[in-house]
């Protein structure tokens, strides 16, 4: 398995330590939107509910503040960060500018090892997505993991792991609103899918990143579509 460094979605690669795993669980809700937009974080129901005390459950709401997952309001308490069209659109681009950044380094210095990660985390990814194809629903959570564990090794051999770190954050924030509705793009996405794969193994680096912008300005468009229809 890639070695993830600084990743957001760690509850989903990894078993968290006792200081970490309130925060993972309250944070993967907020992206799956079991803890929905606006919504507000009562303390007390919180802590019963993912077995906390108040002041470390004020802690890790602290955390997701500073990480732009929840907002905190003075005296009026936290609460689930809102979501817009206008967020999403600054979140993508702010995705296109990192994610295209780290691409080009991994390519340069992409090895034989990196090579195989990439061509194993598509596979995974590949079968998930003939899943959801195939009208699985069951199976969002996990081809959403295999597309991160596939953007994440394209990127993996950039050398920078700030730049790994701070990619993970925007990309759960994009993730947030693909997850709000089941917002799958299908042949489309999965052909994508395949170019940047191709692109990395042909290490053509300007393709790459004109296929990933065509990719992720594709999946605003069709985001979008659902939340206008």
């Amino acid at each position: 398995m890639i070695a993830h460094q600084g990743n957001p979605m760690q509850d989903l690669h990894h078993t968290p330590t006792a200081d970490e795993d309130v925060y993972y669980a309250i944070r993967r809700d907020i992206i799956f939107g079991r803890l929905p937009a606006g919504e507000r974080l009562r303390l007390t129901p919180l802590a019963e509910r993912y077995g906390s005390s108040v002041s470390a459950l004020r802690e890790r709401l602290v955390r997701l503040v500073s990480e732009g997952f929840a907002t905190g309001e003075g005296q009026r308490g936290f609460y689930v960060a809102d979501m817009s069209e206008a967020g999403l659109r600054e979140i993508a681009e702010l995705r296109i500018l990192l994610e295209c950044h780290a691409l080009r380094l991994s390519f340069q210095k992409g090895d034989t090892e990196w090579e195989a990660s990439i061509i194993s985390a598509h596979h995974k990814l590949h079968r998930m997505e003939e899943r959801m194809k195939a009208g699985d629903s069951s199976a969002r959570e996990a081809w959403k993991q295999h597309d991160w564990e596939f953007h994440q090794a394209l990127i993996q051999a950039c050398g920078s792991p700030e730049l790994l770190s701070v990619h993970g954050t925007v990309f759960d924030k994009y993730l947030r609103y693909q997850m709000r509705l089941l917002t799958f793009r299908g042949d489309a996405a999965a052909a994508e899918h395949k170019q940047l794969l191709d692109a990395a193994l042909d290490r053509d680096a300007s393709r790459g990143e004109a296929i990933l912008r065509q990719h992720i300005e594709g999946g605003v468009d069709h985001c979008l579509s659902y939340y206008q229809g």
